[in-house]
């Protein structure tokens, strides 16, 4: 009841989107957060499983603690389904923890459909905007780190998404920030392969990514989809 009375009063202070980030929790916990949101109208939930971090986490609670993603995500489409077998309305959710490719991805956009629309990745990036940046010191310093010398000692040559930024903003992309460059060349890269996964499955938008993409390859994974697989 506070939470619902606290969404109220955001909106009232003129809030447009309202959304919530829960952990992983028991069931109970769980329900009551998305009947919450579908009677409040939240915008969206993200659903945050292990290893993933929500809030001030240490690293071994971030990785060791929790539910781990997929159980929680099966937890969350078991409540939705409850919901909508209700008539309830349903809010947008996510799912996060442990993603970082377009292979995993993939599974989680299929494993979630058709309640699940959206996967969230956050130490995948970060990764990509820190390890950037240190390579942007080292070509201002000559000094390119070991690992990316076969590529060259350019942005030009060991980004090769350069050439989409110069195209998207001239000369103006010579002063984006590596680490930003990191980010923008591994979104790209996770959006081609994301794209070309669903071109191999027959998938050409995401609304028809469903379970039946999913092919368990043990009896927990096989339990977790609940009826016919293949």
């Amino acid at each position: 009841e506070s939470l619902t009375c606290y969404i109220q009063d955001l909106r009232s202070l003129g809030a447009k989107r309202v959304m919530l980030k829960v952990g992983g929790y028991d069931r109970k916990e769980l329900e009551l957060v998305l009947r919450i949101a579908s009677a409040a109208s939240v915008d969206l939930v993200t659903f945050d499983g292990a290893g993933g971090g929500t809030g001030n986490s240490p690293c071994r609670m971030m990785n060791e603690w929790g539910l781990p993603t997929m159980f929680l995500e099966s937890i969350v489409w078991d409540i939705l389904d409850k919901m909508r077998r209700e008539g309830k309305s349903l809010p947008g959710t996510a799912i996060t923890g442990g993603f970082s490719l377009e292979d995993n991805i993939y599974k989680g956009l299929a494993f979630g459909a058709p309640y699940i629309s959206l996967v969230g990745v956050c130490r995948a990036p970060m990764a990509a905007a820190m390890f950037s940046k240190m390579v942007g010191e080292g070509i201002k310093k000559n000094d390119v780190p070991v690992s990316v010398k076969k590529f060259g000692s350019s942005a030009e040559d060991i980004y090769h998404d350069m050439q989409d930024l110069n195209l998207m903003y001239g000369k103006e992309a010579e002063n984006i920030p590596a680490g930003a460059t990191g980010v923008f060349s591994y979104l790209n890269r996770v959006s081609f392969g994301l794209r070309l996964m669903m071109a191999l499955n027959r998938k050409f938008s995401l609304g028809f990514i469903d379970r039946t993409d999913l092919i368990p390859l043990t009896e927990s994974a096989k339990g977790l989809l609940k009826g016919p697989w293949l």
